[in-house]
């Protein structure tokens, strides 16, 4: 288990370019990664989903959550960027979604649910894409010019990220 626990599997780091098999290898984390978190908190009592995975960092809850969000955000961004010519996206302040209460205290079972829909149909659309879709941007106001390839890489990794803030909690307090 790495040192770091605000980034357990590393910091995210692009290729500049994909193949037809980095593409697929991307797609497929996103598409197991309902399981493997359905899996990751399956029998857990209320007081470990309130458990915050690091110090000053959020809750198991809240982690579980907050991929429901940020998921729900990059589906929307990448069709806009297959659909439209290089349109600018809003970003959203993610802390302040976090403390909503339906981030804090709702039933993780609902994003479960949603985030397993979400995902197969996220999943089964960008399998459909050809791979000039791929190469199509968008400006994020503070990042810039992105890419759908940029944010196949980006949300692959961001969920097997969040999923290792729950092993790995979970591995250290032999839940």
């Amino acid at each position: 288990m790495p040192d770091d626990l605000r980034y357990p599997i590393g910091t995210f780091s692009p290729k500049r370019s994909l193949t037809e098999a980095d593409r697929l290898a991307c797609i497929n984390d996103i598409a197991g990664l309902p399981s493997r978190l359905t899996l990751a908190v399956d029998g857990l009592t209320d007081a470990q989903l309130d458990t915050p995975y690091r110090d000053d960092g959020w809750t198991v809850r809240q982690v579980v959550h907050h991929l429901a969000d940020s998921h729900t955000n990059a589906y929307v961004r990448m069709k806009l960027a297959a659909t439209e010519a290089n349109p600018t996206i809003r970003p959203y302040d993610e802390q302040a979604w976090a403390e909503q209460a339906d981030s804090k205290i709702a039933p993780v079972s609902l994003s479960l649910d949603f985030i397993d829909a979400l995902h197969r149909r996220w999943t089964w659309w960008m399998r459909s894409l050809d791979q000039a879709a791929f190469t199509r941007g968008l400006q994020h106001p503070a990042s810039g010019a992105l890419t759908v390839d940029y944010l196949l890489q980006l949300y692959a990794w961001h969920g097997n990220h969040h999923l290792a803030h729950v092993t790995n909690l979970a591995a250290r307090n032999k839940w």
